[in-house]
């Protein structure tokens, strides 16, 4: 007759329990897989068959039961180290919407808002087209599969372990989140010089010929000379994307410090 301990049972249930902690925290706030537009139970199974998938292939889980305080707090440390993983990765597309915003407010279409069921918010327009389009891009480079691949590379990075991570892996998450302004102005950045060139000579122009309407010329013109310079600015938008895409890869992983052991 085949008989099972408990030590058995609590080691298999710990084998996919603690991974699955994490996984499911960063499928619940990473972009892509956190929208609206992916029901919850869609969200439940990728996150079992990830699970399953990686499993296997993961270092040895703690010889702790699930149910005991020990591994609820492992569980509880899993949860947060997936939601920060999914905040590293989120960082990114928060620093598109954010050139989405600046472009736009430059552009004189900070007003031109809709409803976004998926955000479920008043979202602008400009907003919601950069959003596509690098969501687009995102895919396009395969960004779901390397999801996948960071999950099963973080528990080599960030093994789970009674252990807490470091103070400063909170603070280095902290501070990542800086890079949405110096992310968002690098890629605003063309809209906003070529607009500044246009400010700049509508200035001259008014000066020049006093009797011309500024606020019925200025506004067509930047609005114009705005989307044509993101016309352009796409033929050369995807390799700084690439780059920022890799950046937010490695930051799910960077984040984290080990605890330093205290002596004696």
């Amino acid at each position: 007759m085949l008989t099972l301990s408990t030590a058995q049972i609590d080691a298999w249930i710990a084998f996919y329990a603690f991974p699955m902690a994490r996984i499911l925290a960063m499928i619940a706030t990473a972009p892509l897989w956190s929208t609206a537009g992916i029901p919850r139970r869609t969200r439940l199974i990728l996150g079992l068959a990830i699970t399953i998938g990686i499993a296997p292939a993961l270092p040895p889980m703690p010889d702790v039961s699930p149910a005991s305080f020990a591994g609820l707090w492992i569980l509880a440390q899993q949860i947060l180290i997936g939601f920060a993983m999914g905040y590293a990765a989120r960082i990114v597309f928060a620093a598109i919407d954010f050139a989405g915003t600046y472009m736009g407010f430059q552009m004189g279409l900070s007003f031109a808002v809709f409803y976004d069921p998926l955000r479920g918010a008043q979202t602008p327009v400009l907003v919601e087209l950069i959003g596509l389009l690098a969501l687009l891009l995102f895919m396009a480079l395969d960004g779901h599969l390397l999801y996948v691949g960071t999950l099963a590379k973080s528990f080599q990075v960030i093994p789970v372990a009674p252990e807490a991570l470091s103070p400063n892996s909170w603070r280095n998450l902290a501070e990542l989140g800086g890079r949405i302004f110096s992310i968002g102005l690098l890629l605003s950045l063309p809209v906003m010089v070529a607009l500044m060139i246009t400010n700049v000579a509508l200035g001259i122009l008014t000066k020049a010929a006093p009797q011309l309407n500024l606020f019925a010329l200025g506004f067509p013109i930047t609005l114009m000379g705005g989307f044509v310079v993101i016309a352009i600015s796409l033929n050369y938008l995807a390799e700084p994307l690439q780059a920022v895409f890799s950046e937010a890869i490695e930051a799910m992983l960077r984040f984290a410090v080990p605890a330093t052991p205290v002596n004696g």
